[in-house]
């Protein structure tokens, strides 16, 4: 009885399996080409969806400060946040102001991803360095915003943060904008990091995910010029230098 019962349930696992990939074949299908990178559809509210063929896009220095100087000054914190931290914008807009240890230049991210597959079930809060730069301006917006040890930061949503993004994206005249995603910008950070040397067991417990992760969005430090890899330090910081 308990081997057939196993049985049925692989076969209808297996069955499930089949479905789905199935229904996910139809569904690449009827989506409308808009180049040869990316694909876009329409969900069953009417909103519009899209899929990029390349997902691991990154902004070159020049890149950063071309699309930085397209922001307005409320947006620019969300992206120096992000850009400063590696952070998730979900594990961004949940930093409050007691989260950052402005003496010893030091980061919590207490909201983080939930690696379900490792078997977690709640999140593991990620303790990361600042740079002395970016420190400086968390305590001037700070004190700007008259923010208490329990006000979380002011950072954009979600939604407005990827807006502003595609937004800023498509005035700096970025000629691929729409491979961008607000999750690009962790992985700019990764980039820039590896390419100035940053050992790789750092930075994978910087961004709370494995060297296997890791090594996938490989970039070999050859491919950045020496005017390019200070272009990196001059949004950095001393990040790692201290």
């Amino acid at each position: 009885m308990g081997d057939e019962t196993t049985d049925d349930t692989i076969e209808q696992l297996q069955e499930k399996i089949k479905s789905l990939r199935a229904k996910k074949d139809k569904t690449l299908k009827n989506l409308k080409v808009i180049n040869e990178n990316l694909k876009e559809g329409i969900r069953k509210d009417g909103k519009k969806y899209s899929i990029r063929n390349n997902r691991d896009r990154f902004f070159y220095p020049h890149e950063w400060m071309n699309f930085f100087d397209r922001l307005t000054k409320s947006q620019q914190t969300t992206f120096k946040f992000l850009i400063n931290t590696g952070a998730r914008i979900n594990e961004a807009i949940h930093v409050k102001v007691n989260d950052i240890d402005l003496i010893n230049k030091r980061l919590t991210l207490r909201i983080t991803k939930v690696k379900s597959a490792k078997g977690e079930k709640n999140p593991r809060p990620r303790i990361i360095p600042l740079s002395s730069q970016f420190t400086k301006y968390l305590k001037k917006y700070i004190l700007d915003n008259k923010l208490k040890g329990d006000d979380y930061l002011k950072l954009r949503s979600k939604p407005a943060t990827h807006i502003a993004l595609k937004k800023a994206l498509q005035n700096a005249k970025i000629h691929d904008w729409y491979m961008f995603s607000t999750h690009n910008i962790r992985k700019t950070f990764e980039t820039w990091l590896m390419a100035l040397g940053i050992d790789g067991l750092k930075i994978t417990t910087h961004l709370g995910h494995s060297m296997a992760v890791a090594v996938g969005h490989y970039i070999s430090p050859d491919v950045f010029s020496w005017e390019e890899k200070q272009g990196m330090r001059a949004i950095l910081g001393d990040l790692y230098l201290r």
